[in-house]
């Protein structure tokens, strides 16, 4: 990488491709006015977004650092820093971002940073820039503002702190997440880059079964019967039941939980945050599956029946608690014959819904190394 021309830092957003790629893009349109005025002296900084899978195949860090600089190597780059959606470790830590202010180059794992990866990822990215554009990155004066403290980076993204980095690495300076809030913001994190609304849209057929189910449910004087008789607290179970089986169906059938060749505690740990983020994704998808049957639902019965016949078969008058009982007891139906429905659906489909490009490549490659 050069040494940056009089007056402009160039930046390079190296981003996976998906999420991280849109990220980086509305990153790159804020920070050169944020970073000019808190930089000063006349300083302009220029961002370039750069969209490549340079995690593909691994997920150590060392290597993935040593991709970052040759990527850099020979480009009209002043500071590189590079976006990614897999979770990473080191030393049992989980890592938020690694530093080479030798090489001018950084890499963010942006599950890292929780549910407000935008607003999260821009101000770390800030703070990183502002660290690699001074005297080691680039050779320029000190800048008027203090450069990035530790104290001060990780107070804005607590519960971050520093952790110690191996001398044969080419990184000087590491940030990690840790504790009961760490791990907590590293799966939230997770399951924002994945977006889980999406898993709605990849169930097509599974939600065609269950509008089906839901439709049948709805006019029949028996499952009336049923959902007037039902207590509030069995209607609480009939719902956590058929959800529970729809999510269990969705990741057994899909092959969605994750299996550790290593018998490491690291190794071990790694596959329990995978599959949690797993069953947290597939969970916030079929929870809204379930919500808009519950409307679809309400608003069919609203529709469709008539409070004589209702009255008469069930012997209670129709109100607006009779409609609501009603729906949602078919809508735990409906979710039902969803699970059953959702086996017509693709791995592929499921999977593409439910993991990030990266996830999925991590796991293919997996899968062929087992097969092998």
């Amino acid at each position: 990488m050069r040494v940056s021309s009089q007056g402009v830092t160039v930046v390079a957003l190296l981003a996976d491709p998906d999420a991280p790629t849109e990220i980086a893009q509305r990153t790159a349109r804020v920070l050169p006015d944020r970073l000019a005025d808190r930089w000063g002296e006349g300083r302009r900084f220029e961002f370039e977004v750069v969209s490549e899978p340079f995690t593909a195949g691994t997920e150590d860090l060392s290597t993935l650092m040593r991709r970052i600089v040759d990527r850099g190597s020979g480009q009209a780059w002043d500071v590189v820093v590079a976006l990614t959606d897999l979770p990473l470790h080191s030393h049992g830590h989980k890592v938020m971002v690694n530093l080479s202010h030798e090489h001018g180059v950084a890499l963010l794992s942006l599950p890292s940073l929780g549910l407000c990866l935008q607003a999260r990822a821009r101000r770390a990215v800030e703070e990183i820039v502002l660290s690699l554009a001074g005297p080691r990155a680039t050779g320029v004066e000190e800048p008027p503002r203090s450069r990035l403290l530790p104290d001060r980076f990780a107070g804005r993204f607590a519960p971050v702190h520093r952790d110690q980095v191996d001398e044969a690495e080419s990184t000087d300076l590491r940030y990690v997440v840790s504790g009961p809030r760490g791990y907590a913001r590293m799966l939230a994190g997770m399951v924002r880059a994945v977006r889980p609304w999406r898993l709605v849209a990849g169930l097509s057929r599974a939600l065609a079964a269950a509008l089906a189910t839901g439709a049948i449910a709805t006019v029949n004087s028996t499952v009336w019967s049923l959902a007037a008789s039902l207590s509030t607290p069995r209607l609480v179970i009939a719902m956590v039941s058929s959800l529970a089986l729809m999510i269990g169906w969705l990741i057994v059938d899909a092959n969605l939980w994750h299996r550790t060749a290593k018998d490491s505690p690291e190794a071990r740990k790694r596959a329990a945050l995978y599959n949690a983020s797993t069953v947290v994704t597939v969970g916030i998808g079929v929870l809204a599956c379930y919500a808009g049957l519950l409307v679809i639902n309400l608003l069919s019965a609203l529709f469709i029946l008539n409070d004589q016949v209702f009255a008469s078969a069930t012997r209670t008058p129709l109100h607006a608690v009779e409609y609501w009982t009603l729906s949602w007891f078919v809508a735990s139906i409906a979710t039902t014959g969803g699970a059953l429905g959702s086996g017509l659906e693709s791995n592929e489909a499921i999977r593409a819904a439910a993991f990030s490009k990266r996830e999925q490549q991590r796991r293919d490659a997996q899968q062929d190394d087992h097969d092998d």
